[in-house]
């Protein structure tokens, strides 16, 4: 969510930075001619997002403090997953810094292809003091770990599934409160579809991710028991029974198309108050409370995503920057990767760029991210912590970092559609599901 800051703010922002320019440890500062790096040319690939573009920006500022040139990749997230994947299971040395994607984590940590970070991390010749490892959430740093316990990446962007309400006055003007439960959801939907022609319901068909926290609510789940055991487990009675809800929200209180709507479209109808409910990623409905850009953003609320008869599940997924085992920089790809998650670029990315999906418990909880981030008078940052903070108790997000998910998620994704287009019942859809994602997995080398 871009937003505009004004000069004081500003002012206010970056004071509490102290230093606007970190030096690395045992270097002398760039202001001396000292360049630790010189000569050095670091290969950077990431997906194209918010955050790696301010990296962008900001590389002369790390060109000039270490003298090294640094060359970003930054291709759309499935070209960058295929790429990646291929070169890290060949050992290939293309790249210095990566990003750790949340869905091949446990592919590619299992299997040895990053770096571990730890003694990175402990080495005050090569970690600024303060830097401060902790004060990434714990239940972000989580994902970036090995079995073995040590952390393969840094986290630098987080994705928390909430809920939002483009015209919550169309709520309150039948009795109702936000709904809290699944149950409460129903209620509230059959209460406000079609009012002043707003649709009811509306989310990314990309099911893989917005169909999970009900199957979790109802009682089902992916796997067995993941990571150890991967059999698929949707054929179940609890998942049967979410994949019939949630197909009901789609078709009987969706706008017309629903099943084609993407991230995008689905922001977007929510800013123009076509549609009212939907439970998607904080990044994409936190932009409904923009004032300047989103015509509902003074009748939007928030919440969390909702509890079904299991408890709340909500989905969390983070990316982090890590190091491939074949780097031939590896302490200076370290370097990039404290500069760029340095405390002093974390709080500028929010301060002077607005991003809106820090890692940091400094930057969520400081002051200037719950100002910019309480939106019609909703504490969405609060609901990001809180929602972490119940992956991390739980773990049920270990599902989704399992390296052959993606073919389950594809099953998923066909699953809904074919309930909510009338072309298979339930049952029929999921266990078609299930035998799909049993076939690829034995595909895939896996026993189930």
């Amino acid at each position: 969510m871009t937003r505009y800051v004004t000069r004081r703010r500003l002012l206010e922002g970056t004071a509490a930075l102290g230093a606007a320019t970190l030096v690395l440890p045992g270097k002398a500062p760039a202001a001396t001619g000292a360049k630790p790096l010189q000569g050095t040319t670091l290969n950077v690939s990431t997906f194209s997002a918010p955050f790696p573009k301010i990296l962008i920006e900001l590389l002369p500022e790390f060109e000039a403090l270490t003298g090294a040139k640094v060359v970003y990749d930054a291709p759309s997230f499935p070209i960058y997953n295929q790429r990646l994947d291929l070169e890290l299971s060949t050992g290939g040395s293309a790249y210095d810094v990566c990003n750790v994607t949340f869905i091949y984590s446990s592919r590619w940590i299992g299997a040895g292809w990053l770096t571990p970070l730890d003694e990175y991390v402990a080495d005050a010749d090569k970690t600024p003091a303060g830097w401060d490892v902790e004060d990434f959430l714990p239940g972000l740093r989580a994902p970036e770990t090995g079995l073995d316990g040590k952390l393969y990446g840094i986290p630098w962007t987080v994705d928390t599934y909430i809920a939002a309400a483009s015209r919550a006055d169309l709520i309150t003007q039948s009795g109702l409160s936000f709904p809290d439960t699944t149950d409460d959801v129903v209620k509230v939907l059959e209460a406000v579809h079609r009012k002043e022609g707003v649709a009811g319901y509306v989310t990314d068909n990309h099911y893989g991710w917005t169909f999970v926290p009900f199957l979790q609510a109802f009682g089902g789940n992916v796997f067995r028991n993941p990571p150890d055991d991967l059999t698929p487990v949707l054929d179940t009675p609890e998942a049967i029974a979410a994949a019939e809800y949630f197909a009901r929200l789609v078709r009987d209180f969706g706008p017309d198309g629903a099943l084609s709507y993407t991230a995008d479209q689905t922001t977007q109808a929510l800013k123009a108050g076509r549609v009212n409910y939907s439970t998607n990623g904080q990044t994409y409905l936190a932009q409904v409370g923009d004032p300047a850009t989103s015509r509902t953003a003074k009748t939007v609320a928030y919440g969390l995503a909702p509890k079904g008869p299991a408890g709340r599940f909500p989905g969390v997924a983070v990316h982090g920057l890590g190091i491939p085992l074949g780097s031939r920089n590896k302490d200076a790809a370290w370097q990039f990767i404290a500069w760029a998650l340095s405390k002093q670029n974390t709080r500028k990315a929010l301060v002077e760029k607005g991003y809106s999906s820090p890692t940091r418990r400094s930057d969520i909880e400081s002051p200037f991210f719950k100002q910019q981030m309480t939106l019609n008078g909703f504490d969405v940052g609060g609901l990001i912590l809180d929602s972490v903070d119940v992956a991390a108790r739980s773990g049920h997000m270990k599902y989704r970092t399992i390296h052959v998910y993606p073919q389950v998620d594809k099953q998923l994704d066909k699953a809904i559609e074919l309930i909510a287009s009338g072309q298979l019942s339930a049952k029929e859809a999921m266990e078609k599901a299930q035998a799909g994602s049993i076939a690829d997995l034995k595909r895939a080398g896996v026993r189930v």
